[in-house]
């Protein structure tokens, strides 16, 4: 006879206990592994987010939705200025702001009349969003959005179901007129006492966008792709691991630390160059987040013109060609011979990795140049298609001399990447030591450079 689903969940639990195996559910049990939009994301490693709206024409921050729509009126706008300049500086997606918090939208929404449609650009007839996709799309660059839950105009707002239903109107209107957007930024930030419906929120962005990595603070944990860092300087304080714990639910939450161009400014101002980071800082950035397993986002703000200054495009073009030029020489991709496996991970291919062996918790891939070679950088990938596994690790070089091994680095996560800086170091014969892996580690790529010699 047919048995109710009361009964087989009895049986299912007796049958557990029976067999000692701990009753757990979904992602809590065993490895946690991403989902393959999630890693996607991650290999993209370095975006943009664009700040542009009437806090431009009024010299501001934070606006607090009383700016007139008329306020909104670039003479030059021109999105291809930007993402040429986002692409020369090695940038792989876009977010635009398309609602900040003080409720104005860049998009012509049938929800409001505090938008685009109302201002005097393009006699109301335009769509910052559509031709910001547009233009991103046009230069090979991923392209999503932020939409802000707090609202600082809308009346709406003093009423939690209404609103929702507001916003997810304006939600829907973006993941389904834009094309495929890879992030969603999500962020709790203001919210004057209102109770957001996240679960509702992530249910209509998934209904049309299904592969969008949504980004959360850790607030918002169980509804996020990959979570904040937890600083706006783009650095990674701390040891990097994919796998976060909150509440008691273990997720793949690989973390994003966002930074300005211009030191503590997201939108444009008026006579503010000396807050225009140098190449050194940026390249400082990029090893503390990139470097250390995250995503660097990193904030552009268009003028009032509607185009990037001129100064800030120099700058990302010569972070660019500074990132460009630090990886042309990988002087492990010169070893001698070694074996298939091995030359996997030494190959400048992330599409190839090494495998330590089946089941192993301890292993090294050793790299052996014909004469000895002068470094002081070392660039490690781990393939997390299966979870990350390493927990401890050393890069180390034989000596000679003393006849062993010797570290000139150690730490605990690899992740995505890691790079690792040590005084310049002379030797024929170096090795990634795993000294701790929950499984067998697999390694995309184990690089090394002299940068200061360059």
């Amino acid at each position: 006879m047919r048995r109710n689903a009361k009964y087989w969940i009895a049986c299912a639990a007796a049958l557990l206990v029976l067999l000692n195996v701990p009753a757990t559910r979904g992602q809590e049990a065993g490895v946690i592994t991403p989902a393959p939009y999630q890693t996607a994301w991650q290999d993209l490693e370095f975006g943009v987010i664009l700040h542009f709206s009437t806090n431009t024409f009024l010299d501001r921050e934070w606006g607090d939705g009383t700016a007139s729509p008329a306020t909104f009126n670039p003479t030059q706008f021109d999105p291809d200025q930007w993402m040429k300049a986002i692409r020369d500086s090695g940038a792989k997606y876009v977010v635009l702001v398309a609602k900040h918090h003080d409720g104005f939208c860049l998009w012509p929404t049938g929800q409001t009349d505090y938008s685009v449609k109302s201002s005097p650009w393009q006699n109301g007839k335009g769509d910052v969003v559509g031709d910001v996709a547009r233009a991103a799309r046009k230069y090979g660059l991923k392209f999503g959005v932020y939409l802000s839950p707090w609202d600082r105009h809308e009346p709406k707002y003093k009423d939690s179901a209404e609103y929702d239903k507001y916003y997810n109107a304006e939600l829907e209107e973006l993941a389904t007129n834009y094309g495929d957007l890879v992030e969603f930024w999500l962020d709790g930030a203001g919210s004057a006492g209102h109770v957001y419906n996240f679960p509702k929120i992530v249910e209509t962005l998934r209904t049309y966008q299904p592969n969008t990595v949504v980004f959360a603070d850790m607030a918002l944990f169980e509804y996020g792709d990959a979570r904040w860092v937890g600083n706006e300087a783009g650095v990674v304080p701390y040891e990097n691991w994919n796998v976060i714990d909150r509440h008691g639910y273990r997720r793949w939450r690989p973390a994003e630390a966002d930074t300005p161009l211009r030191k503590m400014h997201w939108f444009w101002h008026p006579n503010d160059e000396a807050s225009l980071k140098s190449v050194p800082e940026l390249l400082d950035a990029y090893d503390s987040s990139a470097g250390r397993g995250a995503q660097l986002m990193l904030g552009l703000a268009p003028d009032k013109r509607g185009l990037l200054p001129d100064s800030d495009v120099k700058r990302l073009e010569e972070f660019g060609a500074a990132l460009q030029k630090r990886a042309e020489n990988n002087l492990a991709a010169h070893h001698a011979a070694t074996t298939p496996e091995a030359a996997a991970a030494l190959d400048n291919d992330p599409d190839t990795f090494w495998s330590a062996p089946a089941g192993s918790h301890h292993a090294q891939l050793e790299v052996v140049f014909d004469k000895p070679e002068t470094f002081d950088h070392a660039v490690t990938m781990e393939w997390l298609n299966d979870g990350q596994h390493v927990e401890k690790y050393a890069i180390e070089v034989w000596s000679e001399s003393e006849h062993k091994w010797k570290p000139v680095a150690q730490g605990q996560a690899i992740g995505h990447k890691k790079i690792d800086k040590f005084p310049a170091v002379t030797a024929r014969r170096v090795r990634l030591d795993i000294l701790s892996s929950t499984s067998e580690a697999h390694i995309r790529e184990f690089q090394l450079f002299n940068w200061a010699g360059n």
